[in-house]
């Protein structure tokens, strides 16, 4: 039986001291042991305060004996428990209390589920050789497990905390668990910290699916895991933070990720520079991030396959791997859409061992500049076609190291306003930019790939401004031979700015670079009209050959005048006006009828008439296949 003032009867007198400090809201210390079931009798029973004091359960070094079994109570008062030990696990389901704190404290386990705390809900500094089991908890202010120590059994979760709702922060820093943590659809008003947290053995991983998170989520400054991070769906309302993390990841199985943020929300940015090492894939897809996702200085490895997967990753500010990113594994980056710029500056790119592509970036699309220059490095394709750039594509000071017989560039279907092609050494594999769009083109000749694909490719401007002589090599790299567009667009870009010689010598040189694949009379005819009249855009040869032919013509005749045709009356004989008329077809001189040349020279009657028809035919074809054009 309880007295008015007393404990209940049965009590030792460390239970006894328990009782008093209970009643006077002070620390019960020096009490080496009190039985669970006396301080849930406390607890359930509880005496009224002494008179202007605060009654609460405060213990400090005592060991409770016994199970401490709480499941459903209502306990007024906070409880805080420091330096004790518990023999058995203090289970908590569904218990309502105004706060608990267990500090320093060495657990079997704990178990509250579906347990509600008006204020605080502390497990710091503890040792628990168990599981902490919280789900469905809910802390009306703040949830902490920093510092905390979980080692369960084998095959065992460390941290259950599914559906865990906090109305304020949520941190565990320096959390040290031998096993998973599951933190799927917790919701935490505000931040969720994780920094310096230790998340290791066989089935270590960190389950945050459909986590929602008001503040940001910090996995940073020391945070380390040995499997998956799974954010998937997760909706982050500002910065997630993962500096200085390692994720060394789930392993080979196909579909493990060492961190998986698709399908998520991040209302601020991804925070992955100065340290993020990642040993095994990560995936973006399908993610919409508000801010910029940084990865200056991260370490990124997945040899076997995809190192970072960001297919059609929604991010409104930058993509920055510039400053020492390094990633061994394709980067994909495929229908991506970055409102600001992608920087990959300095980055080093390394394809997987069973693929060529370094970066794979098809119908990405960028508001800002693509700069892959400046110290980029990729070992192995680069592919970014059908993308759209709105300010310019540069690779001036990248190294594409791909072999000879391979694709160190792929950009077709590209658009962008400049494309800057000035590597820092010439690329020994092949550089398709065939479809591709710029207003501008920027290269060096010193640095033109061996083998170059241009067909389709359109642009306005090109620089550095070179002779059509010294250009003309820049189109003749197709490996898959002759192509006249590229030929006709470098044309077109002279003719606008005014060098219309510099026009005229490369449609030459695209008549000649056709004439190998011709049948051989079309290739005799494509030689004779390159040597008269430069297939019509040299007329002045025409001209020059013709007025030679009439010098000839009208010495050998005024020299052995023909013989008049028929009666009189006839026209006096004029050795000019009779070679023009055998010189030019469908032109009747009226010398022709009237005189007719015989011996020898009625074989040099036929051979200027030959040439004519012969040069008229050149001028007409020259002529029209220019009028075509124009």
């Amino acid at each position: 039986m309880l007295d008015e003032d007393g404990p209940p009867a049965g009590w030792d007198a460390g239970e006894a001291r328990m009782w008093e400090a209970y009643r006077l809201g002070e620390w019960c210390e020096g009490v080496p042991e009190v039985r669970g079931e006396a301080v849930r009798r406390l607890l359930l029973a509880a005496p009224p305060p002494r008179p202007g004091q605060l009654a609460r359960l405060r213990l400090r070094g005592v060991r409770v004996l016994g199970e401490l079994d709480l499941s459903e109570a209502v306990v007024r008062g906070a409880v805080r428990l420091r330096r004790c030990r518990f023999d058995e696990v203090p289970r908590l389901e569904g218990a309502r209390l105004e706060a608990l704190e267990l500090d320093e404290c060495r657990l079997p386990g704990l178990r509250a589920h579906s347990a509600r705390t008006a204020q605080e809900f502390k497990v710091t500094r503890c040792t628990v050789e168990g599981t902490l089991d919280l789900r469905s908890l809910g802390v009306g202010t703040h949830l902490s497990l920093d510092g905390t120590t979980v080692r369960p059994a084998p095959g065992e979760a460390a941290v259950v905390a599914q559906s865990v709702a906090v109305d304020e922060s949520l941190s565990a820093t320096g959390l040290d668990c031998a096993g998973a943590v599951h933190l799927n659809n917790a919701r935490v008003q505000d931040a969720l910290i994780l920094r310096e947290a230790t998340i290791s053995g066989p089935t270590g991983a960190l389950q945050m699916s459909e986590l929602t998170v008001g503040g940001g989520l910090y996995l940073g400054r020391g945070f380390s895991c040995s499997g998956m991070v799974n954010l998937c769906g997760a909706s982050i309302g500002a910065t997630v933070e993962l500096l200085d993390a390692t994720l060394t990841g789930p392993g080979p199985d196909v579909g493990e990720y060492a961190l998986h943020l698709g399908c998520a929300q991040i209302g601020g940015d991804i925070q992955a520079e100065r340290g993020l090492v990642v040993d095994g894939p990560i995936t973006l897809a399908d993610t919409s991030v508000r801010g910029s996702v940084v990865l200056r200085g991260a370490r990124l490895s997945h040899p076997s396959g995809t190192a970072l997967s960001a297919g059609r990753v929604h991010i409104g500010g930058d993509l920055d791997g510039q400053g020492g990113l390094t990633a061994h594994g394709t980067i994909d980056l495929c229908d991506a859409r970055i409102g600001g710029s992608l920087q990959l500056a300095a980055a080093e790119l390394t394809a997987p061992d069973d693929s060529a592509s370094a970066l794979s970036a098809n119908g990405i699309n960028v508001g800002g500049v693509a700069h892959l220059g400046r110290g980029f490095t990729a070992h192995g394709r680069v592919a970014i076609s059908d993308a759209t750039i709105h300010s310019y594509l540069s690779f001036r000071g990248a190294v594409l190291d791909s072999g000879a017989a391979e694709e160190a560039l792929v950009c077709r279907a590209t658009t962008a306003a400049a494309l800057d092609l000035q590597f820092r050494e010439a690329p020994k594999g092949s550089v398709d930019l065939s479809r591709t769009k710029a207003v501008l083109l920027r290269d060096d000749p010193a640095t033109w790939p061996a083998s170059l694909i241009l067909d389709g490719t359109v642009y306005d401007l090109l620089r550095p401004t070179l002779h059509a002589e010294e250009r003309l090599p820049w189109l003749g790299r197709d490996p898959d031979g002759f192509s006249p567009q590229p030929y006709e667009q470098l044309a077109l870009v002279y003719q606008r700015h005014g060098w219309d010689a510099a026009a005229r010598t490369v449609l030459v040189a695209k008549q000649r670079s056709l004439r190998p694949a011709l049948a051989l009379p079309a290739r005799l005819w494509s030689l004779l009209q390159d040597a008269t009249v430069g297939y019509g855009y040299r007329p002045l040869r025409a001209v020059w050959l013709l007025v030679c032919l009439l010098l000839v013509g009208s010495t050998l005749f005024a020299a052995r005048p023909p013989g008049p045709v028929g009666g009189g009356p006839y026209p006096r004989f004029q050795p000019v006006i009779y070679t023009l008329d055998l010189l030019l077809p469908l032109v009747d001189l009226g010398q022709e009828r009237a005189y007719e040349p015989s011996g020898v020279m009625q074989w040099v009657g036929i051979v200027l008439i030959g040439t004519g028809w012969l040069l008229a035919t050149t001028v007409a074809a020259g002529a029209g296949r220019v009028l075509r054009r124009t």
